[in-house]
């Protein structure tokens, strides 16, 4: 099989069309038909399932996705690392982010680094914890913004790290002048993610016995602050979360020191490209000089 046929099968399966990959190949479908019939042949067994909604990958096309995606990667290594010794910056990094570091660090991040790399293109992929790492092992994207707790085996350097805050609506009186204990809490009810979204709050709350009260099945902050801005209940959210909020709440600290660890993961640190390693370092560099430009305006 040649690296051509790869690239098929990679469009084939991100676009579920043959006609689709072709647009994005630049090829014929009859040439995208035949790549894919051939390596079916070659293998011995189907890739796709053909139906009158489209192209998805079958079992044996999913066990083989991720391996092709690395194939497909190990190119764009050699890619790069020929630009690098060329004296040329250039090639693509995909970054893999949940919604918060999205919202708060994203457009500048972006903004600047491309000032300075105007010929890598950076792909941003949007999910929860548990998409992002997924999206790492499936070398879907080189890069990830995790948590500590939901990093698992994944490589990862720590970037940043903000403490859990009560949201509450707005005039709630908490027993304490300007902070809310872990006791008062304990009779609340809470509007609160699914598992998969929030591992940091659903640790600190299985912690301290706090129950999980509610009819919530949250899947982002913004949502879960617009209920409790209706009275729904409180929420527990990392203080990155309503840096620049606008909501009327009040968000309060808590009694106990607990933070989120931000975490920069990859699959591989030792066979990053030039430049996924490039955006690896400006990451790590600019997050530990400030957080963001928000932090840096702070007195």
């Amino acid at each position: 099989m040649t690296l051509l046929s790869y690239q098929v099968f990679m469009a084939v399966a991100d676009q579920g069309s043959f006609q689709k990959a072709a647009q994005t190949l630049q090829l014929t479908p009859s040439a995208v038909s035949h790549a894919v019939a051939a390596m079916e042949e070659e293998l011995g067994s189907p890739l796709f399932v053909r139906s009158k909604r489209g192209v998805s990958l079958t079992n044996y096309g999913k066990e083989l996705f991720p391996y092709i995606k690395n194939v497909l990667n190990s190119d764009e290594y050699l890619q790069q690392a020929v630009a690098q010794f060329n004296g040329l910056q250039k090639g693509s990094v995909r970054l893999g982010t949940f919604n918060s570091a999205c919202v708060e660090w994203m457009p500048g991040l972006l903004k600047d680094f491309q000032q300075e790399y105007p010929n890598v293109r950076v792909e941003i992929y949007q999910g929860s914890y548990h998409d992002v790492k997924r999206w790492l092992k499936d070398g879907i994207v080189d890069l990830g913004f995790l948590s500590s707790l939901s990093v698992g085996d994944l490589n990862y350097e720590p970037v940043y790290e903000d403490r859990i805050v009560c949201v509450t609506p707005k005039g709630f009186q908490p027993r304490h002048p300007g902070y809310i204990t872990v006791e008062e809490l304990k009779e609340q009810k809470f509007v609160t993610q699914m598992e998969g979204c929030d591992a940091d709050v659903n640790s600190f709350m299985k912690k301290y016995g706090l129950p999980a009260r509610g009819n919530s099945y949250i899947v982002d902050d913004m949502s879960a602050i617009a209920l409790v801005m209706g009275g729904y209940g409180l929420c527990l959210v990392p203080e990155l979360v309503i840096r620049n909020l606008s909501f009327p709440v009040d968000v309060y600290p808590l009694d106990v020191d607990e933070k989120r660890t931000i975490v920069l993961a990859s699959l591989n640190a030792a066979a990053q490209a030039p430049a996924v390693r490039r955006m690896h370092d400006y990451i790590v560099a600019r997050l530990r000089d400030g957080g963001s430009e928000a932090d840096k305006k702070k007195p």
